[in-house]
């Protein structure tokens, strides 16, 4: 893997990034054929929390994990660990896909072990659906009524674009606004 690490509020000294790249590259047993993909890692402090944000492209998938916590080695260790659980859900999802698909090679190496962790299984099932009428709006007023409703997005008609938008809450307390293309 090639790594693109870089730090916020924060110097990334060799042995931090030495550390990065011994971690994330246990990742890369999950892998059939070497990523060439650029693997990004950011690493901040914000008010005495070390946080670790870790993406990685991959074809037809991105893989992203952010933790913090009151150790940057911890918030390391934890993301590599979130990556990893994510890796094994998705591998089981894809392999079994292309399984079913007459035998295609399979994008995730087999490791061969017959343990199945509860988290590869998990079965996606729809509990409720809503139908609604989009009330065209702008931006700054659908970010208004998600708030009023309590929740942490937003979906409604852009008076400026005509199109289906969606604002949503960051972590960092602002506002994100997601568009179609």
């Amino acid at each position: 893997m090639k790594y693109n690490i870089r730090g916020q509020h924060i110097q990334v000294t060799e042995a931090l990034r030495e550390y990065v790249e011994k971690k994330t590259s246990r990742l890369e047993k999950y892998f059939e054929a070497p990523e060439t993909s650029e693997t990004n890692v950011t690493l901040s402090v914000t008010k005495g929390y070390h946080a670790v944000e870790v993406s990685i492209p991959l074809t037809g998938a991105m893989l992203r994990a952010e933790v913090k916590s009151e150790d940057m080695y911890a918030s390391i260790d934890a993301v590599v660990d979130k990556l990893e659980r994510q890796i094994r859900k998705h591998k089981t999802k894809v392999n079994r896909k292309l399984r079913n698909e007459s035998g295609l090679r399979t994008f995730f190496k087999d490791s061969g072990s017959a343990v199945r962790l509860l988290d590869e299984e998990e079965d996606f099932e729809v509990v409720r659906t809503k139908q609604f009428t989009f009330k065209p709006m702008d931006v700054e007023e659908a970010i208004l009524q998600m708030n009023m409703v309590g929740h942490n997005f937003f979906v409604f008609a852009n008076s400026d674009t005509k199109e289906v938008n969606v604002v949503y809450k960051r972590s960092d307390g602002k506002y994100g606004l997601i568009e179609q293309r």
